[in-house]
C-alpha cells in the first residue's frame, strides 16, 4: 500500500524557472515570468490583477489590455506553506487532473509558485453550491476525479492520519500577544484532549469502508469555477489533493456550505439535499468506474453515514491547519478565530452525527 501519487508516462511535461517573486514586487516578478512564457507579449501592455489576496497564498492575474481571453495566472506560496503542503504532490496532482481533463493547462512552477491558465466562469459562494443544478454538476466532477487511477498497480492508502499527526506537531503552545494568547488558553482544547480525538477518529472513522481514492480535500465554494455558458463546473487549487477516503472529501465540502469569511453552520446541507447530491454523485461515480449506474437507496445512505461522520475529521485537520496558519501566517486573516469555530463545530457535531449508523 502506498500514499503517493504516480504520474502516468503521458503526462505533460512542466518547466521549472529558477525565479522567486517576492511579496513587495509581484507585479515585476510575474512580468520576468512572461517574458519566458508569453515573449511576445510587451510589458507596458500587460495588465496584471490581485485575484485574491487569499488565506494561504496570492493569486495575480496577467494579460494583454483590457481584454481576459489570455489569462496568465501566477500563484505566490504564503509564508511557512511548506509546512502545510507538500509541494512536490501537489504538482503531481495538477499533471494528473490535467491529463484527465479535471484542471486547467499548467504553464511552469517557479520558486515559489506556480503558472497555470486562467479558467472562464464564476467563482461560486455559499448561496450558489445548494442550487441542484450547480450541486449535481459538482457531485459529478467529484466522482469523476474520485474515479481517476492515479496509483501503479499498488492499493492506495489515504495519508489523512499522517498529515493530521503532522500538523498536530505543529500547533504552537502559546503566543506572543498577551490578548491573543489568553484567547488561544482560553477556547483552544488541550494538547491531550486534541491527541485524545485524533486517536478516537482514527479508530472509528477508518472502520467505516470509505473507498480510498483520490481526492481534493479542499473543495471550498471559491475553488469551484461553473460556467453557465458551458453548463459545467471544474475545480482549482490542488495543494491539498492527495488519496483520501472518498467520504472525507464530500464531507469536507458539504461544512465549506457554511462560507469561509463569515462561517455559518445553519448553511450545512440538510439531510434531503445531501441525499439528491450523493445519488447524482453515485450515478457518476459507477458511470466512471465502468459499472452499472443503477444507485440503490442503501447505497446512498450507506454514503449519508459515512460523509456526514468524515465531516468531523475535515473540522479537527482544519481546526489544526489554522492553528498553524495563525502562528506563522503574514496574510491578514483571523486565524485563530478560524481555528476555534472549526473546533468547536467538531465537539458540537459529533453526538448528532455518531448517532447515525449504517443501514444493515
Amino acid at each position: 500500500m502506498a500514499n503517493y501519487i504516480h504520474v502516468p508516462s503521458g503526462c505533460p511535461h512542466v518547466p521549472k524557472i529558477d525565479f522567486t517573486v517576492i511579496d513587495s514586487g509581484y507585479r515585476d516578478g510575474a512580468l520576468r515570468l512572461l517574458q519566458q512564457l508569453r515573449p511576445k507579449w510587451k510589458p507596458e501592455h500587460v495588465t496584471t490583477q490581485l485575484f485574491t489576496d487569499g488565506i494561504t497564498n496570492k493569486l495575480i492575474g496577467c494579460f494583454l489590455g483590457d481584454t481576459m481571453e489570455d489569462v496568465v495566472l501566477v500563484r505566490i506560496y504564503g509564508n511557512k506553506t511548506e509546512l502545510l503542503v507538500d509541494r512536490e504532490e501537489e504538482l503531481k496532482s495538477f499533471r494528473v487532473l490535467q491529463s484527465h481533463g479535471c484542471a486547467p493547462q499548467l504553464y511552469c512552477t517557479f520558486n515559489n509558485g506556480l503558472c497555470y491558465e486562467f479558467m472562464q466562469g464564476e467563482a461560486l459562494d455559499p448561496q450558489h453550491v445548494c442550487n441542484p443544478t450547480i450541486f449535481r454538476l459538482i457531485g459529478r466532477q467529484l466522482a469523476k476525479i474520485h474515479a481517476i487511477h492515479a496509483h501503479n498497480g499498488w492499493i492506495p492508502k489515504s495519508n489523512l492520519w499522517v498529515k493530521m499527526r503532522k500538523y498536530f506537531s505543529l500547533i504552537p503552545t502559546e503566543f506572543e500577544e498577551e490578548t491573543i494568547n489568553n484567547r488561544f488558553q482560553r477556547d483552544v482544547p488541550s494538547p491531550r484532549v486534541l491527541e485524545e480525538e485524533m486517536s478516537w477518529m482514527k479508530e472509528v472513522l477508518s472502520n467505516l469502508q470509505s473507498p480510498v481514492v483520490l481526492c481534493h480535500n479542499d473543495l471550498l465554494c471559491k475553488n469551484i469555477i461553473y460556467n453557465e455558458k458551458r453548463g459545467d463546473v471544474k475545480f482549482i487549487d490542488y495543494e491539498y489533493s492527495n488519496y483520501n477516503y472518498q467520504a472525507y472529501d464530500i464531507g469536507n465540502h458539504f461544512n465549506e456550505f457554511a462560507g469561509v469569511s463569515e462561517v455559518d453552520y445553519s448553511l450545512y446541507p440538510g439531510r434531503e439535499l445531501q441525499i439528491e447530491w450523493l445519488r447524482a454523485y453515485l450515478e457518476a461515480y459507477k458511470e466512471h468506474k465502468g459499472f452499472s449506474c443503477d444507485v440503490t437507496d442503501k447505497e446512498v445512505e450507506v454514503l449519508y453515514v459515512q460523509v456526514n461522520q468524515f465531516a468531523l475529521a475535515s473540522h479537527f485537520f482544519w481546526g489544526l491547519w489554522a492553528l498553524i496558519q495563525a502562528k506563522y501566517s503574514k496574510i491578514n486573516f483571523d486565524f485563530l478565530g478560524y481555528a476555534i469555530v472549526r473546533l468547536n463545530q467538531y465537539f458540537k457535531m459529533k453526538p448528532e452525527v455518531m448517532a447515525l449508523t449504517l443501514p444493515e
